[in-house]
């Protein structure tokens, strides 16, 4: 180690702070730059109107999702990017058919209508419906322990809820979710002919949520219809179980799986200014469930990524490295979108060195869920004081996303913008999700956030 004499060492740390002062107050001018702009000027809602109200509901394989994808490509081609190009993607193709229909049966044969829908990936029930005993349980475990005995030919009930105890949300939906994804596999071993499932949603309402379910390796006539049932009609049929434990359960599907079919991710980028190699990436997923608009989920969260790029056109600003916004296709019922970017980034050995997605609602941002290195959330942490004019304040360890996380292996800062939670599974997977249920400067404050840290890590850099 060199030994500097005094007054050289005291010219570098004062060169050294005055340097960092003027990058805070470069990024602090930035900063406000894309808050008003976002702000007095935005694209988002105006996309996210189209998106919702003339296109509709986007499930993998549809129309409608077809629509949005030509959609976003001519709206990403308006904003001047430098290319924009579809990722072909073969995705799977599943359809709900007529409306579901269910019904509570008591002893003396009286009828109580249960709202009910189809969990996406679920094959119908015969034709004529089907009707059984209901065994109600919370868990795989009590499924074990009640054996092949107690569960044959009858109608398996998850009622677990989701902990309404947890400030998070997410965690909250991550701890009651297996029952949905894997019910239907796990109880068909024991004979049951059919399942419902608590929808994941902390409100108590009429309105049952679907969502991806899988079978596993099960053979096709080991499959066994699988539906949802409001978090009202689940409470009353747990109470009436303990009331009446013979009654008899009711439901009629008329789901359908089909070939794969093809479809796209829509993919737009500005080339980076110093090293056009090195690649960020912000996105979300197009693809919605069908029972609404997706306008929550995950619309605000596409239309959010493609404001980033519009921003930064807006404001002039030449970022150094390649920003590319990326609309996933089927991140919903199979995440095919999100694993062929992956793949073929790994084919072209393509260098990224940051992902953020938005894929948690466009309600209030309140900051980032991190995947990444102890150096780099440091890093992040530090430009706090940036955003705290802005109530901007989280910069916690957690999940980023499902459509980012197939780069986790070759990417070096992962992120997922974490808006306030509180409501976003009232509507989740629901008829809810629709346009009305999103504030226009909500969405537009996260457009903001997420263009903010994208122009921080594009500044300085990944350590």
């Amino acid at each position: 180690m060199k030994n500097f004499p005094i007054p050289t060492l005291i010219f570098f740390l004062l060169f050294s702070t005055i340097s960092i002062s003027q990058n805070a107050v470069q990024d602090s001018i930035m900063l406000k730059k894309i808050y008003n702009s976002a702000l007095t000027d935005g694209k988002a809602y105006d996309w996210l109107d189209y998106l919702s109200n003339e296109i509709g509901g986007r499930l993998s394989g549809s129309f409608e999702a077809e629509s949005a994808v030509k959609y976003t490509e001519a709206e990403l081609k308006e904003l001047g990017l430098d290319k924009v190009w579809l990722q072909p993607v073969m995705v799977p193709k599943w359809t709900r058919g007529f409306k579901e229909y269910a019904y509570i049966e008591g002893d003396a044969g009286e009828k109580t209508i249960a709202n009910i829908c189809a969990l996406g990936g679920s094959v119908p029930t015969p034709n004529l419906g089907i009707k059984a005993e209901v065994v109600e349980v919370q868990n795989f475990e009590e499924l074990e322990k009640l054996g092949k005995e107690k569960i044959e030919g009858k109608i398996v009930f998850f009622n677990r809820p989701m902990q309404a105890d947890l400030i998070h949300t997410g965690s909250a939906y991550g701890g009651a979710s297996n029952q949905r994804y894997s019910g239907a596999e796990q109880a068909a071993k024991y004979g049951a002919i059919g399942v419902l499932v608590r929808s994941l949603s902390l409100k108590m309402d009429d309105s049952p949520h679907t969502g991806a379910m899988s079978y596993g390796d099960a053979p096709a006539n080991q499959r066994i219809p699988a539906a949802a049932i409001s978090t009202n009609g689940a409470e009353y049929l747990s109470t009436l179980l303990k009331l009446k434990p013979n009654l008899k359960f009711y439901f009629k599907q008329n789901c359908k799986t089909w070939d794969d079919v093809a479809s796209y991710n829509v993919i737009g980028e500005i080339t980076g200014s110093q090293f056009p190699n090195k690649f960020m990436v912000v996105g979300g997923h197009l693809d919605s469930w069908d029972l609404a608009d997706g306008a929550q989920d995950d619309g605000a969260g596409c239309v959010q990524s493609m404001e980033v790029l519009r921003l930064f056109k807006k404001l002039n600003y030449k970022p150094k490295n390649t920003i590319r916004v990326v609309l996933f296709m089927n991140e919903e019922n199979g995440l095919r979108g999100g694993l062929k970017y992956a793949e073929e980034a790994k084919r072209k050995n393509e260098k990224h060195v940051f992902a953020l997605e938005s894929d948690s609602g466009g309600y209030t941002p309140r900051g980032f869920s991190l995947e990444t290195d102890a150096a780099n959330a440091q890093q992040i942490r530090s430009w706090e004081p940036l955003f705290r004019p802005y109530l901007i304040h989280l910069f916690d360890e957690g999940y980023s996303g499902a459509d980012i996380r197939p780069m986790k292996e070759n990417i070096t800062v992962l992120a997922g913008l974490q808006p306030d939670s509180q409501r976003y599974f009232d509507i989740h997977h629901s008829e809810n999700d629709t346009f009305d249920q999103v504030n226009k400067r909500e969405l537009e404050l996260g457009a903001a956030t997420m263009a903010s840290l994208m122009y921080l890590i594009d500044m300085h850099g990944v350590k």
